[in-house]
């Protein structure tokens, strides 16, 4: 029997599997990075075990140090939820040396499904070798990991050579493992995948389909149990793949099969041989817990013959700290509040006060909804999304709302084509227009409102505040009678509520301010100085970090006075284990280059300045 775990992770999955530990009456032992000193997961654990360093090279990738942890906090087994070491065999095989259980495969599945050249082989599918313009578009792909990292998707000859770098690069940094291959990009199609659960006694569950399709840079961002409108058959062609795949390997634990249906035909992409980040919805629909399923598994218990049987629709949101409007470019800062409506589950890592940072992924929370049909659990997550209480920084909250009301997927006609298609639309701003009103209303609370009555009307006030990228500048009055706005009676104000009458219509804004940070139920702002600051003009051309991160690559042969073109790649920012390009606005000569590699930035700081010719 386990007694003490250690969850070789962080964040959400860490605190996920440390609640059915409680469950289970097994004590917890967290890994933590110097960054995440103060994190929820380190928090919760009943012992935490500092991995000194920030970079994931330096401390969750290190196995060594991980299973060092293990044994000085007395665990005797140890989970790697996902991401980091959970699909490396030779971290498996350390763990299993050092007399530990290990929660997951044998080594010797990991090694043939965690490379997916390897695993195409396995089922007869094999990648592209010299690749010609005949074969394009293709997806550049790294061997091992997942999460979207590694991938590029190439349409041009010539911008191959430049993707395989930056995909070995970047699964290098993620994953420890710079391999990458190159197979057929199939332009539409939905991502399913199949959940498989097996003993060690020759029992495999295909525990139902998911739909993963809704994607952002390969990334899924909602998820679905079990994928709506699939033929009988073509299930039934995704279950015995799926089991066929896991006995070809003699498969343990918990596992997804993954594919890409396209033309009613699946096509084979890949075995994540771990936990999924989606698996939630799997458990809302079947009424199991699969975390304990994998304890019990690791501890040699048989599963019954068959699963248990399937009820209903579930349907998981990644909530994310990025923006989607602007290249879905990673958020840092202080998350002050998340508060999420009863009924619906909540997976995270944060608590209010806590700090993201520009080392880790940077998804928040995953809510997950479940109903009878999948058009209630569709309207269930949206109005939660919408109601939630997130005050921070900027999210892709609104996208997912917008998103889950989409005709396109509320008919179950989207692809992994559907944010290309749809970003504009989905991210177009729809700020409220009282929200600067109410804002300024609260901010007056508590303030002296009149000196000596004189018979004279008093002048009005005019606040100002930036909202969705725009100013926005509000007027109202003080008056005998109270405050007025033109237009709009007031009906209560104070300073964290203010009531409007809008048309007959009583509405309610909470206000809660964080220094010039003001949110206005769901609608941020920031509140601009009275007199704009004459220092704040950029040259034309500067380049600014739109993200926290560090400098990782500068173009080869790049210095002040080289003639650029615009869309040129000038720098690469790595921020949250995802690399960004950083080009050229116009066709110019650049005059200015203030960053080095390995340098640090900060949202806002000049990275460099490319001249237009006059």
């Amino acid at each position: 029997m386990i007694s003490t775990l250690l969850v070789a992770n962080r964040g959400e999955i860490a605190c996920r599997i440390f609640r059915t530990c409680a469950d289970l009456g097994i004590a917890t032992v967290a890994v933590h990075s110097d960054a995440d000193r103060d994190a929820l997961h380190a928090r919760v654990a009943d012992t935490a075990v500092r991995l000194p360093g920030a970079a994931p090279a330096d401390t969750y990738l290190r196995g060594d140090l991980v299973v060092k942890a293990a044994v000085a906090a007395g665990a005797d087994a140890v989970h790697p939820g996902y991401g980091f070491l959970s699909e490396n065999a030779g971290f498996a095989r350390a763990v299993l040396d050092a007399g530990l259980v290990w929660i997951g495969p044998p080594p010797e599945a990991i090694e043939a499904m965690a490379s997916k050249t390897r695993a195409k082989e396995l089922l007869g599918v094999a990648p592209l070798g010299e690749v010609t313009a005949s074969d394009l578009p293709v997806l550049v792909k790294a061997a091992a990991g997942g999460g979207g990292r590694g991938m590029r998707v190439v349409r041009r000859l010539d911008e191959l050579g430049a993707a395989l770098d930056g995909a070995r690069a970047e699964a290098a940094s993620a994953f420890g493992d710079g391999e990458v291959f190159v197979e057929p990009y199939l332009e539409s199609g939905r991502h399913v995948e199949v959940q498989i659960l097996a003993d060690t006694h020759g029992t495999v569950w295909p525990l139902g389909t998911r739909d993963c399709s809704l994607q952002r840079r390969h990334q899924k961002v909602i998820e679905e149990a079990p994928a709506p409108g699939l033929p009988d058959g073509l299930v039934k062609e995704l279950y015995a793949l799926a089991v066929r795949a896991a006995r070809a390997v003699a498969y343990v634990g918990a596992g997804t099969v993954e594919f890409l249906v396209a033309d009613g035909k699946p096509h084979f992409l890949e075995m994540n041989t771990r936990l999924q980040v989606e698996h939630p919805v799997t458990e809302a629909v079947f009424g199991i817990d699969l975390v304990a399923e994998q304890l019990r598994v690791a501890e040699g218990h048989a599963l019954p013959l068959d699963p248990p049987p399937a009820r209903g629709h579930a349907v998981e949101a990644r909530l994310y700290a990025e923006d989607p409007a602007h290249d879905w470019a990673p958020q840092t800062g202080t998350l002050h509040r998340l508060a999420v409506p009863a009924g619906v589950r909540l997976d995270t890592g944060y608590t209010d006060g806590d700090e993201i940072g520009v080392h880790y992924d940077p998804m928040l929370a995953k809510v997950v909804a479940h109903a009878p049909t999948r058009a209630e659990a569709l309207r269930k997550l949206a109005h939660a999304l919408d109601r939630t209480t997130l005050h921070g920084p900027t999210t892709n909250r609104d996208l997912l709302v917008r998103s889950l009301r989409h005709q396109e997927f509320t008919t179950a006609h989207m692809d992994t084509g559907f944010y290309d298609r749809h970003l504009a639309e989905l991210t177009a701003p729809a700020p409220d227009p009282y929200a600067p009103l109410a804002a300024a209303l609260a901010d007056t609370h508590g303030r002296s409102r009149f000196g000596a009555w004189r018979n004279l009307p008093s002048q009005p006030q005019t606040k100002r505040y930036l909202m969705a990228g725009e100013e926005h500048e509000v007027h109202y009055r003080h008056t005998r009678a109270g405050l007025t706005a033109d237009g709009v009676r007031i009906v209560h104000t104070d300073a964290r509520l203010v009531v409007l009458d809008i048309d007959g219509v009583h509405r309610r804004f909470e206000v809660t301010r964080y220094g010039d940070r003001i949110h206005v139920n769901n609608t941020a702002l920031t509140a601009l100085p009275r007199f704009p600051d004459p220092q704040a003009q950029l040259a034309p051309g500067s380049l600014l970090a739109p993200m926290p991160g560090t400098v990782v690559r500068v173009a080869e042969g790049l210095e002040v006075g080289s003639t650029v073109e615009a869309g040129r790649p000038l720098l690469w920012l790595e921020a949250m284990k995802m690399q960004h390009q950083i080009t050229a606005p116009v066709t110019g000569t650049l005059s200015d280059l203030r960053v080095t590699v390995g340098q640090q930035v900060q949202p806002g700081t000049l990275l460099a300045v490319v001249q237009a010719p006059l």
